[in-house]
């Protein structure tokens, strides 16, 4: 999913400055790896801004048991943003892949910052719409392309240009089960296409890293 930038933390910070008397209402609170933090009645009653740590989002098809993760938050994220704006309760699961540390607010509180804060307010919107502009390429990628085709675009997604150098971040060290997931597949599945992206030469795999070798490769096999 897309992500907004790193000052979400200062100007969410600044919008409660302007509203002194929420400050206290907002609190953070902490979770650790393999916890359900998220359930639909703490996400009907408050709205929580991602200080730290990764959790997943996703669905499960109990009849067969496949799993789809639907967002994956990190720093920068927010949620639930459809709970915020129409109300209601939504049958999502959560997982906490790290360590994670978030401020929770009641989700009044974050209405009043909407309607007051214009910074904030253009934020959001902002967010909104790359959620929005995720779930629709999410949708996309499931309807036409094939899974080797989805884990490309996955680490086109997540690979960032540093020092000119590709790096692989947010997915890097995720299980593989966990990416099967992201692109709606099982693991033995996605592991074929990680395999064949190795032996191309494509990407390098440890025990707990993938590390992209030949981003322009992954660019040119979207392409072709």
């Amino acid at each position: 999913m897309d992500k907004i930038d790193t000052g979400t933390q200062s100007l969410v910070l600044s919008g409660l400055q302007q509203l002194p008397h929420r400050e206290k209402n907002q609190k953070k609170v902490f979770f650790k790896k393999g916890e359900d933090p998220l359930n639909s009645v703490d996400t009907s009653k408050y709205f929580y801004f991602v200080l730290s740590g990764k959790i997943k989002i996703f669905q499960i098809d109990f009849s067969s048991s496949k799993e789809q993760t639907l967002y994956l938050l990190s720093r920068g994220d927010m949620f639930d943003v459809v709970s915020l704006l129409d109300g209601t309760i939504r049958e999502q699961l959560s997982e906490v892949l790290e360590d994670a540390e978030l401020i929770q607010m009641p989700i009044e509180d974050v209405q009043e910052m909407i309607l007051l804060d214009n910074n904030f307010r253009q934020l959001f919107y902002s967010y909104l719409a790359s959620q929005l502009k995720s779930m629709e390429n999410l949708a996309i990628s499931l309807s036409f392309y094939d899974v080797y085709q989805r884990v490309l675009q996955l680490f086109t997604k997540f690979t960032h240009i540093k020092d000119g150098k590709p790096k692989l971040e947010k997915i890097d060290n995720l299980k593989h089960e966990d990416i099967a997931s992201m692109v709606g597949t099982v693991r033995k599945v996605v592991n074929r296409s990680l395999q064949k992206l190795k032996k191309d030469g494509i990407i390098e795999l440890s025990r707990k890293k993938i590390h992209i070798k030949n981003f322009k490769k992954i660019l040119d096999k979207l392409t072709t």
